[in-house]
């Protein structure tokens, strides 16, 4: 039994292959005439190739949408945070024990405000005593000058006798030794001069060093009196009471917040469309409160890291609703561009990877067109580096390349 079923699948094999390679003997053995027909009326190979007529040219279908040009207002959009117009850590100068309630954080201050007031010690007394030395000095200043003048008086005095004996000298009428007693008199006269001159220095320097120590000991005096440098917030407690300030301890971090600044780094390739007072607006991340300033600030130095420029824009922050820190979105205003608005989906890469729209001609011919992207909306995004005037390929630019030409089918859009 086994024998006969492979007797019969062989068997079959050959049929099969008979009739798929030995189709034409087959056909005319047992259909001679009807195959003969059939094969007559088939073109020979010869015919086939040698027809001049090629098959029509296949073109891909494309949507094609017209664009115009229009100016838009462009802008620099930025992410940034808020930043206090002024913040600084109040320190003593001097060392002393507080005397004082502490103020607690938050609480507002005016500038000149006491925050910590320090216990005077023997400061009262040293200044006292500076200006009983001070008295003392200029007590002085008068006798130094009346010393003064009774020395020139008698150096004016000496100078005549000393003149009235050289000239009786001279006529016999004087010894040698009363010529010589004038001029002695008169070298004395000058020491005595020089002598009262100095001690009048004296005194005027005495006069200053006491103006000097009064001076030292009333600023030390104020320096017992920490007070705000100007108005603003405490964002911590003052010292507390009895604690002891050494010079450079902390009082307390006073806090400006209006104006506030908003600050934002600008890249290199938007820096020269951003001016000095131009109209800015913001964001805050929190609530989404929108806000608005000038730019009051552009860094002329480059951030060695970020390649950034450093921006900063003054709002005015009445209610001190604003906090330092908080994060925003910053646009600058800027000079408009021409630009065109068109679908997303336009946008496509071509084989260097750049970013651009293909577009078609009047001859249906496909061109790329590299775009820069300027805004995005939610009715398509705007783009710069187009002609005036652009067909832009909306549908189908992905099946096409450089130079095909397509079957473009239009769709008007007005903008």
């Amino acid at each position: 039994m086994r024998f006969f079923s492979i007797l019969a699948a062989v068997a079959l094999t050959v049929i099969l292959a008979m009739s798929i390679l030995a189709r034409p003997q087959l056909a005319a053995l047992f259909g001679g005439s009807e195959a003969e027909a059939a094969v007559g009326k088939m073109p020979a190979p010869d015919e086939e190739s040698s027809t001049p007529e090629a098959a029509p040219e296949k073109r891909v279908k494309v949507l094609v949408r017209k664009v115009q040009g229009q100016e838009v207002d462009s802008a620099v959009i930025l992410r940034g945070e808020t930043e206090a117009a002024r913040q600084v850590d109040v320190r003593s100068e001097t060392s002393a024990i507080v005397t004082s309630e502490p103020l607690r954080k938050g609480t507002r201050v005016e500038a000149g405000d006491a925050m910590c007031v320090l216990d005077p010690g023997t400061r009262g007394a040293a200044l006292e005593e500076a200006r009983a030395r001070l008295s003392e000095a200029q007590s002085r200043l008068p006798e130094a000058e009346a010393r003064v003048e009774e020395a020139r008086a008698r150096l004016q005095e000496a100078e005549i006798n000393q003149n009235a004996a050289s000239r009786l000298g001279k006529d016999g009428f004087a010894s040698q030794t009363r010529v010589a007693g004038a001029d002695a008199a008169t070298a004395t006269a000058k020491a005595g001069v020089s002598s009262a001159t100095s001690g009048l220095s004296a005194a005027r320097s005495g006069i200053e060093s006491a103006t000097a120590a009064v001076a030292t000991a009333e600023k030390e005096i104020e320096r017992l009196v920490i007070s705000a440098p100007f108005s603003g917030l405490l964002e911590s407690d003052t010292a507390e009471l009895g604690s002891l300030l050494q010079p450079g301890a902390l009082c307390a971090t006073v806090i400006q917040l209006d104006p506030i600044k908003l600050i934002g780094f600008v890249p290199e390739t938007e820096v020269n469309r951003v001016k000095l007072g131009a109209q800015a607006a913001a964001r805050l991340a929190a609530g989404g409160r929108e806000v608005f300033g000038k730019v009051t600030f552009l860094s002329r130095s480059a951030d060695a890291q970020t390649r950034t420029f450093r921006a900063e824009i003054e709002v005015p922050n009445t209610d001190l609703s604003i906090r330092d820190g908080q994060t925003v979105e910053i646009v600058i205003a800027s000079a408009g561009v021409k630009a065109h608005l068109i679908p997303q989906s336009a946008l496509t890469l071509n084989d260097e990877g750049d970013l651009g729209v293909r577009l078609v001609d009047a001859e249906a011919v496909v061109a790329f067109a590299p775009v820069g992207i300027m805004r995005d909306t939610a009715s398509g995004v705007w783009v710069t580096g187009l002609p005036e005037t652009a067909d832009v390929i909306v549908v189908g630019q992905e099946y096409v390349t450089a130079g095909v030409t397509v079957a473009p089918t239009w769709e008007e859009v007005s903008q």
